[in-house]
């Protein structure tokens, strides 16, 4: 419908967030509430459908979508518990997984985390331009990691990506020029 719609010259924009392109419903196992939001987790048809979407401009942005739920709101039983995970801390290390793959390239990686979210809401940022907000995150693409549930700076644990290796990290975040967060 986006892709439709963008071709009749709508103005439009979609999203993703990076559990609708990593992990397919398959993650639910036997009814794991870590891996439960909505919309729920679909095919590996779905998930290459996604990549495709971000590669070919269907997509404009990659969002967190970060969820934080209590233990209390995601241990109980399936149907009852909370929809929605925690996001942030995995959404550049698997947003960097498209980058190894060959589904997008860097440039593509920085508009969709940074350029165009700032532009679809309208927002000074995004953007290295000088005399502009110093919003910036350095990535390490090179960074491997194990990703446990002790590294997890959210107030929640909510999160179907604890155990997965990952390779690439946020390691320095500036919000108006002052460094708020350091992993150098």
């Amino acid at each position: 419908m986006i892709r439709r719609a963008k071709a009749k010259g709508c103005l439009v924009s979609a999203e993703t967030a990076p559990h609708y392109f990593s992990p397919t419903e398959d993650a639910i196992g036997l009814y794991d509430t870590s891996a439960k939001m909505n919309p729920p987790l679909r095919t590996a048809d779905d998930v290459a459908a996604i990549k495709e979407g971000l590669r070919d401009g269907t997509l404009d942005a990659i969002a967190t979508d970060h969820a934080p739920h209590s233990a209390q709101e995601k241990e109980v039983e399936f149907s009852s518990a909370a929809n929605g995970i925690i996001g942030l801390e995995t959404a550049v290390p698997l947003a960097l997984r498209l980058v190894e793959e060959g589904i997008i390239d860097e440039n593509r990686l920085v508009e969709l985390l940074a350029v165009n979210p700032a532009m679809i809401i309208g927002v000074e940022g995004g953007s290295l331009l000088d005399g502009g907000l110093a919003d910036i995150t350095v990535i390490d693409p090179l960074r491997e990691f194990t990703y446990t549930k002790e590294m997890i700076v959210s107030k929640s644990h909510n999160t179907p990506f604890i155990g997965w290796q990952f390779k690439g990290k946020a390691v320095l975040t500036l919000v108006d020029g002052r460094i708020v967060y350091n992993d150098l």
